[in-house]
């Protein structure tokens, strides 16, 4: 009987010894493994934005599918409240700050976030622009082609201020500027450009427009289109600002939002990719767009990962 009681202490302990072994060591995700807690990241969304829908969503599939994470949460709001939100820590990162653009914003915040890198790899163009069939190149020609409305985005928009306070009073357009959001404006589009009608809309790069339509950029030789400060608003930079303290509580997503860059015809393939799928689901055109792009990602996720790694190594 004693014999039999020592078995079974020994065995109970041995029960508990593999209980701790594998809560220790079962992996929490975010590729650094080892951690007990799952990983989980916030990535704010500008509502409407594409291509931040498209960088946030690529990232949120390379982090799940590839690195571990638990969840990747895309959260969705107006411009000054994502940036308001990572300056107060409640989201992590916001993958679309245009400067000089967004300045007034960044200023608000830029003691409690850290600016990365441009991500954008190109020249930015955002302005008016017409169908190439109409066979215009400035916005000078705009009355000649009778053109009665440049179809526009949100009124919270820069070029929104810009064009109703700057171009359309020094040019002497006619056109009358429709606000709408960028949803309205596509479609509004989409039925113009295919009645071949004379209209005049806002475009920008990156963004799969440029690849649908064949659309000319119009010259602005009074520059009107500018922000209060007077610098051009196609000259801007595309860059991620993540809160202060991201790097040292999560290396490896923090590696992963330094490390990736995208070219305009690699981001408008993506927002296309999207776009084919439908925004219901917006991971379903990136895993798409993944399947023809796995070498450009794959530099990425390594980075990421030996970062978690390094992360690890240090704390041990």
């Amino acid at each position: 009987m004693n014999r039999l009681s020592k078995r079974s202490l020994a065995l109970v302990l041995a029960l508990l010894v593999g209980v701790v072994v594998a809560g220790c060591g079962g992996g929490g995700g975010g590729g650094q493994g080892g951690s007990e807690e799952p990983k989980t990241l916030r990535l704010g969304v500008a509502a409407g934005w594409t291509e931040n829908i498209a960088v946030a969503n690529l990232v949120k599939v390379l982090l799940e599918e590839d690195l571990g994470y638990e969840s990747v949460d895309t959260q969705t709001a107006d411009l000054g409240v994502v940036f308001e939100g990572v300056g107060n820590g409640d989201l992590d990162a916001f993958q679309d700050m245009w400067l000089p653009n967004h300045a007034a914003q960044f200023e608000s915040v830029e003691n409690d976030v850290e600016q990365l890198d441009p991500w954008f790899d190109g020249t930015v163009q955002f302005g008016i622009v017409t169908p190439d069939y109409m066979g215009i190149d400035s916005i000078e020609q705009l009355n000649e082609a009778g053109v009665t409305e440049i179809v526009g985005i949100d009124p919270g928009a820069i070029i929104t201020t810009a064009i109703l306070e700057n171009t359309i009073p020094q040019y002497g357009l006619e056109a009358e500027y429709i606000q709408s959001s960028e949803a309205a404006m596509l479609s509004e589009v989409e039925q113009r450009y295919a009645n071949q009608e004379n209209f005049a809309f806002i475009a920008w790069t990156p963004h799969w427009m440029n690849e649908t339509y064949d659309i000319t950029y119009l010259e602005d030789p009074r520059n009107t289109l500018v922000n209060p400060d007077g610098d051009p608003l196609n000259q801007a930079t595309i860059s991620t600002i993540v809160r202060e303290d991201l790097q040292e509580d999560d290396p490896v997503a923090y590696a992963m939002l330094n490390e990736y860059t995208l070219n305009e015809e690699q981001t408008n393939s993506l927002e296309e990719a999207i776009n084919e799928e439908g925004y219901d689901d917006p991971t379903i055109g990136v895993r798409a767009w993944l399947e023809e792009n796995r070498e450009l990602v794959d530099p990425w996720v390594e980075a990421a990962r030996q970062a978690g790694e390094q992360a690890e190594a240090e704390q041990n």
